[in-house]
């Protein structure tokens, strides 16, 4: 097999995303809230900031993003940790949550060692879509159909350059609209 430049290898990626994901019908009805907030309505934004935190797993990971960000025009609100001491990740995803959910940031990322603390924790946060990813594939899907607002990594699980990569796509990947907003609204409408 020959190798695959990184435009032909996110095409094709796209391209399988794309097939899998295709409409199926709804098995689930939720009520609509009697007044869900729309997932399209637009955030209170300034430059586009985005909120960065981490516990001790993810500290070495938040710094490499935290750089990698800046270095891509964005303007980074560290939440905390700042060191590799023992800390508990529900308190600096709560941070980053709240920093998306008040409008300061435009989007958020928490790393932990593996991902799935710090998204249970800031999906408890109301106006979060919290998507734990862990490939290019995840993070399209997370912010195409579900409008994902806040990322979660984890660094036990992915290297530097892969978490780079998934950021870029998070940040990059624009919401789909269309049916996925009737399904977005739907979520949202449960924290209601």
């Amino acid at each position: 097999m020959e190798n695959l430049s990184d435009a032909e290898l996110k095409r094709i990626v796209d391209e399988v995303v794309t097939s899998l994901t295709r409409e199926m019908p709804s098995r689930i009805a939720v009520p609509a809230a009697k007044d869900p907030k729309p997932a399209s309505a637009p955030q209170p934004l300034g430059a586009k900031s985005i909120a960065i935190g981490a516990d001790h797993g993810g500290f070495q990971l938040k710094e490499i993003l935290k750089r990698f960000l800046e270095e891509k025009g964005y303007q980074v609100i560290d939440c905390g940790t700042n060191s590799s001491e023992s800390v508990d990740y529900p308190d600096f995803a709560a941070a980053v949550a709240e920093q998306v959910a008040g409008g300061t940031a435009w989007r958020g990322i928490m790393i932990d060692g593996a991902g799935i603390g710090s998204c249970i924790a800031a999906n408890k946060v109301p106006g979060i879509r919290a998507a734990m990813c862990y490939d290019h594939a995840t993070a399209h899907n997370s912010r195409e159909h579900n409008n994902a607002n806040l990322l979660t990594l984890g660094a036990g699980m992915i290297g530097s350059n892969l978490a780079k990569q998934i950021t870029a796509t998070f940040i990059e990947t624009e919401f789909g609209g269309g049916r996925h907003a009737r399904r977005v609204d739907k979520i949202m409408a449960i924290e209601s």
